[in-house]
Parts: structure tokens; sequence; C-alpha cells
């Protein structure tokens, strides 16, 4: 495959040491020693993240409400970096701490760094966005200025600012009686200066809607020429336009001197003292509570609002300059996934079908086709249905006699939960670990685990100091006279929706180790269990670092042994220094590394004396790449593990994960030669990695078509399943 551009010229390092005698005689790399050189940073790595997404959001070969999305996704990235990110750093900095990142940075200096990418990022946005609503007009989806609008287009929207708009608004003053009012997080703004008859000037502050669309459709205007498509256009206008030009019938009998929005993103980072809490439950619903009124870590305006407005938000929202961002309005990008849910699949990504695996189709009972055979799902090529079949048919079955598992995030009107609340029905014993602190999803877990415990279940929070985000359920069936496991195991949450738009991999199985493995993670999860050893499951915080050490140590072994050490992971990010540093020891042993990041990388691959054997690849697509695959070849015994572990410090040392092995040799080689391969090839969406941390696109060879792995899986599913067809017919 050849690259968009050249490759960066190497720069040789020499800061490993030469390789020493391991105890059984093979030679290898001793520690990497630290140094900020081999490390990226890894806030500026997942601001890097964001901006290949706003690549994706100009490209023109994608489908322009794709696009939308994907500009509205940059928006929702870039606040949460600064809801989590910045507030952090920043209370670093008000602590006096100096401790440097893995590239050699205090915090201070990393603010300066995220908040100067963070704002060109936004700047980018703009531009973006300017084409956008160009090429969506030529489209027939028209986005109006009100000062645009025609004398019919304009009376249409004040009528509907009278009627449904006007009810809702609550102008909020500040003066010596009334103190300045709470703004809150990432809530669009009006700031309104007023003058009064006496001619003396006052602040008011207008909060616009959220619950109301921010696009207001409108008539076509006057002299349009006909409609003669399939598509008829459509014309709308932004609320706080519309309210911006009514604000007169907010404060009569007072001129409107001048209005200017604004938004605020505030610290939404909860820390909650579970060592301390009786109740973490109401620890956590707490925290959610408090996080409305988190310190102001950003505000966006917009570059025509003039100081004297400027200076009374700053002073009275304690504001530092740095923390302001004038910008081209609109305010608040990801308001456009609104336009994403208009009815134009001409301008979406063409619908497919997901798949049910053949082995499904053999047998209408669930249960004996796991018996018969291990099954592998590939969402969302494969239908997320098995898994709610699975649970659905367990919750009626009358062998069944309980069932286990775990929610991390679940999603509204979820069918998951239903089956769990039909089988305590039914009279099965029901445990649920509810993770309450799955964060900006407390709330919905938090409803979720009262509604489940309501109804009989047993619910459990978790462990003290640790997030459960393994995603494992677990039914304990009778069948004779003795009882039976079966076992669902993913590298993706329990959540109808996303498993149609994010890519992971599941398994089915009764295998009577993994089905003992289960057992012990619940009563771990539930109980008290000083287990350290399991049969299959590499879990954290217990076995998984050690386990993962052995397994690359072991390729190590295989490259000196001249058996052709490879490993090929992919992961969310890749930030924890000590399996970063063991990377670069198997590179330079000769361990081929193909690293799919497809967020985080503080690696820096191609560094020649370090790294000149790791490639690291981003793929962004039109889903998002959330499973989390490791391989190795093991001298030509294949070994995958699949699981929900990314390679950072927080989930190999303070999360419970699993990984968990594929035993099916049929599944290795599908792995290995159609879904690892399939992400190599790759010359459509994959992005390289340069040693200096940016990202080069990878074009095809001359001649070649493109090749979309996204696209390619939906084919080879669509071809298998019609196979399936044709064999049952």
């Amino acid at each position: 495959m050849k690259l968009a551009n050249g490759r960066s010229k190497k720069k040789k390092h020499t800061l490993l040491p030469d390789l020493v005698m391991s105890s059984n005689g093979h030679s290898i790399a001793p520690p990497v020693q630290s140094d900020a050189s081999l490390y990226l940073n890894r806030e500026l790595a997942l601001l890097d993240f964001s901006r290949r997404v706003l690549e994706e959001a100009c490209d023109e070969r994608n489908p322009l409400l794709e696009r939308c999305k994907f500009l509205a996704i940059v928006g929702s990235n870039i606040a949460e970096v600064f809801m989590v990110r910045v507030a952090g750093l920043k209370q670093q900095v008000e602590a006096g701490i100096v401790e440097r990142s893995l590239d050699g940075q205090t915090p201070a200096e990393q603010l300066v760094e995220i908040r100067r990418v963070a704002h060109g990022l936004m700047r980018e946005s703009r531009v973006c966005l300017r084409q956008l609503v160009s090429q969506l007009s030529q489209a027939g989806i028209h986005l109006l200025d009100y000062t645009g609008l025609d004398d019919g287009q304009r009376a249409a929207a004040d009528a509907y600012f009278e009627h449904t708009v006007f009810p809702v608004l609550t102008p909020l003053a500040h003066d010596p009686a009334r103190p300045f009012p709470h703004i809150s997080n990432m809530s669009l703004n009006l700031a309104i200066i007023i003058r009064d008859q006496q001619g003396r000037d006052h602040f008011a502050r207008l909060k616009v809607p959220s619950l109301l669309p921010r696009f207001v459709p409108i008539k076509a205007p006057a002299g349009a020429p006909a409609h003669d498509g399939l598509t008829p256009p459509t014309y709308f206008v932004w609320l706080e336009q519309v309210i911006a030009a009514n604000l007169p019938l907010l404060f009569p009998g007072l001129e409107i001197v001048e209005s200017y929005p604004f938004r605020v993103t505030r610290d939404a980072e909860m820390v909650i003292q579970e060592l301390e809490a009786e109740d973490l439950l109401e620890s956590v619903e707490r925290g959610v509570r408090q996080r409305r009124f988190g310190s102001v870590v950003r505000m966006t305006i917009t570059e025509a609002m003039p100081s004297h407005v400027r200076d009374v938000l700053v002073e009275n929202m304690d504001l530092d300059d740095a923390d302001i961002y004038s910008l081209e309005p609109p305010l608040g990008m990801s308001d456009l996934m609104g336009l994403y849910k208009l009815e134009r699949p001409d301008l979406k990504y063409p619908p497919f079908a997901p798949t049910t695996p053949p082995e499904l189709d053999l047998d209408a009972d669930i249960f004996a086709a796991i018996r018969r055979q291990d099954i592998l799902l590939h969402h969302p090529y494969d239908s997320f249905n098995p898994v709610i079949e699975f649970l659905q048919t367990a919750a009626h079955d009358p062998s069944v006699l309980a069932i286990k598992m775990t929610l991390y995030r679940v999603g509204k009107n979820s069918p998951v939960v239903q089956a769990l609340l039909d089988a305590v029905h039914n009279g099965k014993q029901v445990a649920v670990l509810v993770e309450l602190k799955a964060r900006f999803d407390e709330e919905s877990n938090i409803e979720w685990a009262k509604q489940l415990e309501s109804e009989g279940v047993h619910v459990v929070y978790g462990l003290l100091g640790l997030k459960t985000h393994s995603k494992i359920a677990l039914v304990v069936r009778q069948e004779g006279d003795g009882i039976r496991r079966y076992v669902h195991l993913s590298t993706g949450n329990y959540n109808a929706l996303t498993a149609q738009i994010y890519t992971d991999i599941g398994l089915l199985t009764c295998d009577e180790a993994m089905g003992a493995d289960a057992s012990d993670v619940f009563n771990y999860l539930t109980g008290y269990s000083g287990k350290r050893d399991y049969r299959r499951f590499l879990v954290a915080p217990i076995n998984l670092r050690a386990c993962l050490t052995r397994l690359i140590e072991r390729e190590i072994e295989h490259a000196r042994a001249g058996s052709g050490g490879y490993i090929f992971f992919k992961t969310n990010s890749l930030v924890d220094k000590q399996m970063i540093d063991l990377l670069y020891r198997a590179s330079q042993a000769g361990v081929k590394l193909d690293l799919l990041v497809r967020g985080m990388c503080c690696l820096r691959p191609g560094l020649a004396g370090s790294s000149d054997n790791i490639r690291v690849i981003s793929i962004l697509g039109r889903f998002l790449e959330h499973s989390r695959v490791y391989y190795f070849r093991n001298g030509g015994q294949d070994e995958v593990y699949l699981g929900s572990a990314d390679v950072r410090t927080r989930n190999l040392d303070r999360r419970v994960e699993i990984l968990f092995p594929l035993q099916d040799p049929r599944f290795v080689q599908r792995m290995r030669d159609q879904i690892i391969a399939t992400y190599l090839a790759d010359t459509a969406k994959a992005r390289l990695m340069q040693p200096d941390g940016t990202y080069i696109r990878v074009q095809p060879a001359p001649g070649a078509p493109a090749v979309d792995c996204q696209q390619a899986f939906i084919q080879q599913h669509a071809a298998l399943a019609q196979e399936a067809r044709r064999v049952l017919i």
C-alpha cells in the first residue's frame, strides 16, 4: 500500500540500551529508559482524534448529512475534552502540581498547548460548516440567517416565536436585587443589554431552550421555483436568531441595545469519595447534581461581542482570559446532529441489513445452537438480536435458574433490561451489576438500577475504587441431572442502539471453563473473593496486565528464536507507559507490530532504534471502531483475545475488565485471515501515524480500487448470508 505523502525522515534514537541475556539464554532488551521524546501527550492525542473526525466532516466523498454528523461529533468531543481533561489540568495547576506528563510537560504547559490546539479546531470547524451550508443548500436543505428571510418567512418565524418559544423563555435580570443567574453547563444563552426609559443600561441573560429544535422549520421564500423532484426543499432558521429578533416582546417598554450569544462549558468530572461513602448510589446522585455547578472551564462567544459585555460575563463567572474562545457563529456545533434526523436517505450512507449467523438458523432453540458450537458475532454486520434473544429466551425458559450480567451503558427503552425484568417476574434468580460511575451515563444508570431493584433484581454497584467495565452475561440452566452455564462475552455494551453503529465482537459459548470463570467473576463482583487465577479469562485488575506482559514477552522469545514474532492490537487507546515500553522492547527484538488504535496513542511508531517494527493505524468511518482485539502469532499457534480493555492504566489497574480467548480454530482463522486482514488492507479510511504523532492517509496502489474495510465487512456478511440461505433452501 502506498502512502498519501512520503514518510517523514526518521530520527535515529539511541536511547535504548544494548540487549542482554535472559535467564533461559535468549537475548532480550532490558526495560526502556524513560525519555520524554519516546512518548506523545495523551491530551493532545485525544484532540488529534477530533482532528481526524473533522477531516471526515470535510471529506466530500462522505454523504452530506453524514458529514454533518461528523461535525457534530467534533463539537461533542471537544466539549468533553474541556469538561474532563482541561478541568483536571486546571485543578492540578491550582494545586501547585508540577509533575510532568509522559512527553515531559507540566500541567500548565499542557493547558497552554491544549487551548491553542482546541481553539484551532473550533475555528476550522466553522470553515467546514460554511462549506457544508453551501452544499446543503444545493441539495435542498437551506440553513438561513434571520436577516436573510423574506417578509413571509419572517412573519412565520415570528409567529413560531410567539406561540411556541415565548411561553418557554425566562429572562433573568442582573442588578443589586437580583444576583447573576446560574449558567448551566453546555447551555446556549443570550447576553442582552437593555436601556430603560431613564437611559440607564441593564444586563439580562436569556437561556435558549434546549428542548426546542435548534433549527426552526420555515416555508419556502416567495418566488421559489416550483418543486419537481422527489424530495422537496426544506428551509430552516437558527432558533437563537429568531429569539434575538423578538426580544422586544420579552422586555416591553424598554430598548434592546444589543444581544450576543455565548455558551459555557463546566467541569463535569465527579469525584466520589467511595471509601467514605455510606451509600454509593446516594453519593453518585449527589455528584450528578453537583456537576451542574462545576467551575466554568470554557466560554465561547462570537467575535462580534464587545468588550463591555464580555467583561460582565468574565467578572461574574470568575473567568480567565484563557478560558474565553472567540468564534464565528454559530456556537454549539453538536446541535448539528439534529440535521441528521432529516428523512433524506439520499444524503446518508446506504442502508444495509445486518445478518444472523447461519448457525442460529439451523435450530429454533438458541441454547441448542450454542451447545452445538460457539457463535461469534461481529456487530453491526451481525445483528444484535441474537444477544437479545439469548436473554429473552433465558427469561422465559423454565429450565433457566439464574441470570447474571454487568451493565455499563444500556440506553433508553432497553430490551436487555426488559428481559431481566421478565426473568425476575418468572421466578429466576437475577443479579445485575450496574456501573453507576459510567461517565455521563450516571443518571440513566441510576434510574435503571432503581427500577431493577424495585422489581426484585439483586443489584450491586461494583467494587470500591474500581469501575466495572467488563461485558459479560451468564445464564445458569438445569439440564438433566446437572447444570450448564451459557455465557455471552463482548467488547461492547449491552446497548441495542449503539450496537447498530459501533463495531464490536461478541461470543456465545457454553465452554465449561469459561462458564466457571464467569461464575468466579460474578462472585468477585457481588461477594468477596481472593481468587488470583482464572482458567480462560484475563481479568483486570487481577491478572490482565501480567498475562498481557507474558504474551508479549513470548513473542519476543519467538522473534529471537527466528520463528517470526508478530502482534496485532486493535484498541481504542494506547496510553499505558509500561505497555508502551514493552512494545518498544518487542520492536527492538524484531517483533513486527500492527497497532490499530482509533483514538489516543502515546507510542511513537517508526523511531529508528526504538520502534522501527511498529506501525500504528487509525480507522474512522461509518461506524465507530469499538472492538478490542489482541492477536499473537505464537510461532504459528495463533492466539486471539477479545474483550473490554484498552491499553490504558485505568483499564489495566483500576477497572474490572475481561479479555477472553477464542477457542475454536475456525474463529481464530477468521479473525486472522478475514477480520484483521481486512482492517490492514484498508486504503479508504485508514490513516498511518508518523513518528511525530501526525497522521497521513493510506492510499491504494496506482490503478487499484480503494478498500473500505467497513464496506467490505458489509459485503462479506451479505455474501455469507446469501450462501447460507442457498444451502438451507
